[in-house]
């Protein structure tokens, strides 16, 4: 009779380690997906603000070298973007996963014309560029 009991105590406490976890992850697993979208979300905005931040460098070296000027920018971009480009700033808005949208701002000085550039999937090539004898630069994605 007295192993039946530690038997019974045994089991009875398996019972509650197992209602215990049951409970615990059924509370947390929900905060552990939230936090991952965040994180997520904190990753896509910090690498397109890279991305913008490498175009804006391109184009303030070539303001700042004049007519004849040409430098091409190389992108590995994870998910397609649209890229707009006035003729101070250059800015993107990337979709959140708690469906709002973060608007990301690079400045600079430059003639650029206002544009867009989609930045595709994958390996982009930007060529920024002051031709001789123009009086504003351009911006154009070069395709291979």
């Amino acid at each position: 009779m007295i192993k039946e009991s530690r038997g019974q105590i045994s089991f009875e406490y398996m019972m509650i380690f197992t209602i215990s976890l049951v409970i615990l992850i059924v509370f947390t697993l929900p905060l552990t997906e939230e936090s991952i979208k965040s994180t997520m979300d904190i990753s896509d905005v910090l690498n397109a603000k890279s991305d913008l931040s490498k175009i804006s460098q391109a184009i303030k070296e070539v303001y700042g070298e004049g007519q004849g000027s040409k430098h091409t920018v190389k992108l590995h971009v994870s998910k397609k973007i649209k890229v707009n480009v006035a003729e101070n700033h250059i800015s993107s808005t990337i979709p959140l996963k708690n469906n709002q949208n973060k608007n990301i701002y690079e400045h600079f000085n430059s003639n650029l014309e206002k544009t867009s550039l989609v930045l595709g999937e994958g390996e982009n090539i930007i060529v920024v560029e002051w031709p001789v004898n123009s009086n504003c630069m351009i911006i154009y994605q070069k395709y291979y």
